[in-house]
């Protein structure tokens, strides 16, 4: 069953260098068992290509170059970005952080860092990236269908959390108040720098949460998916296939990105 799901790989024109997996049509079992908000369920979806990674600064810079657009963070100046030292759950409002400034601009800026995924970046954002690039945000179901690479358990590779730092970029600190680059990196990390799963996308956990379409429960905030840097086993531990997190379509954090769907012609 699962060599007959194996994915195929695909370069679109637009966004440039983007590499997408094929998801083929079929019915897939998501959500958990007695999950509030994720129920345990089946689901039927149309064939569908995702990115193999997140969007990249990169590819972020190419659309800014061609359309000029100007972020909520650069028109709102209200990005929240983290420093080891503070408090959990508590994050920075930096009036200079922005996608060019992912942590602010006292902490640098992107120059050699255009492999990483783009973060301070909105929902409201990436919608008018997709509108340029001829893509979409995966629906709550394609994303898990996708993470999960035909696995029925928590993470793709089954339910022991040791091997997270194999596949994810997390913060495996006790807490927050100590820098923690036990994997090599405190904030995001290139893309593709862990194990891909089984159907060959990458930081499907861990590297930054990202947007999916959706709505739950006739919530009006935006959601996203599959834990970031920050996210430990202490805290926030979203990285998984199940957990679904909310957030402002406005808001910009230096934790959240996004991947995206190509449809099939």
């Amino acid at each position: 069953m699962l060599t007959a799901l194996l994915s195929c790989l695909l370069t679109f024109g637009a966004p440039p260098d983007t590499v997408f997996v094929r998801i083929p049509v079929g019915d897939y079992q998501v959500g958990r068992k007695g999950h509030h908000l994720n129920p345990l369920r089946k689901v039927h979806v149309n064939s569908y290509y995702i990115g193999a990674t997140e969007v990249t600064n990169r590819l972020f810079a190419a659309f800014i170059t061609a359309t000029g657009y100007v972020t909520d963070a650069e028109r709102r100046h209200n990005a929240m970005v983290f420093e080891p030292g503070l408090e959990e759950f508590r994050w920075l409002e930096d009036s200079t952080a922005c996608w060019k400034y992912p942590n602010g601009i006292s902490r640098g800026g992107i120059t050699d860092k255009m492999d990483h995924p783009v973060t301070c970046i909105s929902y409201a954002d990436i919608q008018v990236y997709c509108k340029w690039a001829g893509v979409r945000l995966p629906s709550f179901e394609e994303w898990e269908i996708a993470s999960r690479a035909g696995a029925s358990t928590t993470y793709f590779w089954g339910e022991d959390t040791s091997q997270l730092s194999t596949y994810a970029n997390v913060w495996h600190g006790h807490d927050h108040l100590r820098a923690d680059s036990t994997d090599g990196y405190m904030y995001t990390s290139p893309v593709a720098s862990f194990k891909p799963n089984a159907f060959g996308l990458y930081d499907v956990y861990g590297n930054v949460f990202e947007f999916c379409e959706g709505h739950l429960k006739d919530e009006k905030a935006v959601h996203a998916r599959g834990g970031s840097w920050w996210c430990s086993q202490h805290s926030c531990s979203y990285f998984n296939s199940v957990e679904i997190g909310r957030v402002n379509a406005h808001a910009s954090f230096s934790n959240q990105g996004f991947r995206v769907v190509k449809k099939i012609n």
